[in-house]
């Protein structure tokens, strides 16, 4: 599975100019928890990404009025990326090599075609999981009903009481 099957793609872009208050303002009317920070250049470029928890950790754990801070200073930058062919093992080693846990996610010229969020690679692991637990509960089954069951008579067989020593049943 590409990252680009699962990023999101509904991309929320703020001004590095703008205030904390103004990016908690849009993550709020757009229901998002990161925001792309963009310079007011024409076109814009990508400055970085920052998050409802960069704004609660970094921004009012600051001295002075937090609210008045710039959101520029507060994006995680160099933005990190990985290009949307990449595997979601790729993604996951380019979150844990950036240390963070939203990338951008790229076209192979650069430009921005989402996010993905660790949350979505841990539900797209999941998936991947669920597929293969349903699998061996499938084999087994096979197996169960091709298989004839042997009978032998019983033999004794070692049981082991609390605390010890084998005895014979």
């Amino acid at each position: 599975m590409k990252v680009e099957s699962l990023c999101r793609r509904d991309v929320v872009g703020i001004d590095a100019e703008s205030t904390l208050r103004q990016a908690a303002t849009l993550m709020c009317e757009e229901h998002v928890g990161a925001l792309v920070v963009v310079t007011g250049d024409d076109p814009p470029q990508v400055v970085g990404i920052v998050t409802d928890r960069d704004l609660a950790i970094d921004g009012l754990g600051r001295s002075g009025d937090p609210l008045d801070l710039k959101v520029g200073h507060l994006a995680k930058s160099p933005p990190f990326a990985v290009e949307g062919s990449a595997s979601l093992q790729e993604a996951a080693a380019a979150m844990e090599r950036a240390g963070v846990r939203r990338l951008l996610v790229v076209d192979p010229d650069g430009g921005v075609i989402g996010v993905v969020a660790a949350d979505d690679l841990l539900q797209a692991f999941t998936e991947q999981l669920e597929g293969l637990a349903r699998a061996l509960r499938a084999n087994l089954q096979r197996e169960h009903s091709e298989r004839k069951v042997f009978s032998t008579s019983p033999k004794p067989r070692p049981v082991f009481p609390l605390f010890g020593t084998a005895a014979v049943q």
